[in-house]
């Protein structure tokens, strides 16, 4: 009898030990928080943003007048936004009069966050440059933040800081094919935001109407949806027009070409 509830106390103490450091693997007594990345990021950035600039002959910019702000986020399937991992990724606003923002406001940076507080970050090449830029003696130099190393303080301020951005909706698909009913399906993707995605496309095809396709998906999420009207044969191109309702989308009607599926 003794024997028997020692081992159920020993079983008990191994499945305790197991979920704590499951636990400390996800981050939960971790520094690593999305408040502190969130305020640490835009400052880093904003500094080698004007180094950059510096070193291209601007002197228009201050780390003050770029107003950086930065929506941070930990993939995966608990998503709680806590511990180091390569697989944070923070949407970054700021505001420099010779690049102008895309569309949805923001671009993406994706970051390797260590335990100690430190981080490599990378972002959009089309936002901040290639690995090397002309300075002004027309010498080739490494761009600052093509990629830049950071650190926050461990013990920093940790409440949140309020900085959301909106999810993007994605047509990811580049063509369509035609099943022998004449159904098409079209792959979606939501990106890191605040509120996931949700709204209508309106599918078309040499004007002819084929109806709405409604979505409503997480953030970071993918979906699969079909075109509720048959297409039909022959049809070389459908334009798809998205309708946000909750997030962002593409700004402009998407056509994308048709082909038969084998056997069809």
């Amino acid at each position: 009898m003794r024997r028997t509830i020692l081992t159920a106390l020993i079983a008990l103490l191994v499945v305790l030990g197991v979920g704590g450091a499951v636990v400390a693997a996800q981050g939960g007594t971790s520094s690593v928080t999305r408040p502190r990345l969130e305020r640490s990021l835009p400052v880093t950035f904003a500094n080698l943003y004007v180094d950059q600039a510096r070193l291209e002959g601007r002197t228009d910019l201050t780390p003050a007048s770029l107003n950086a702000r930065a929506m941070c986020d930990k993939a995966g399937a608990q998503n709680i936004d806590t511990g180091p991992g390569g697989d944070w990724v923070c949407l970054m606003s700021w505001t420099d009069p010779q690049v102008p923002m895309p569309p949805e406001g923001y671009g993406k940076f994706e970051l390797n966050v260590h335990s100690n507080g430190c981080y490599t970050a990378s972002g959009p090449s089309k936002l901040t440059g290639f690995l090397t830029i002309t300075d002004t003696a027309g010498n080739e130099v490494t761009n600052p933040v093509f990629e830049f190393d950071g650190c926050f303080d461990p013990n920093g301020d940790n409440t949140p800081t309020g900085v959301v951005f909106p999810s993007l909706l994605a047509i990811t698909s580049t063509t369509l094919s035609r099943d022998a009913n004449g159904q098409v399906a079209v792959q979606f993707t939501c990106g890191t935001g605040s509120d996931g995605c949700s709204g209508t496309v309106v599918a078309s095809a040499g004007g002819v109407d084929l109806g709405l396709i409604p979505y409503d998906m997480a953030e970071e999420s993918t979906a699969t949806l079909t075109v509720p009207t048959p297409v039909p044969a022959g049809t070389t191109k459908v334009d798809l027009e998205v309708q946000p309702g909750t997030g962002l989308g593409p700004t402009s009607a998407t056509s994308l070409p048709v082909s038969a599926a084998v056997g069809s």
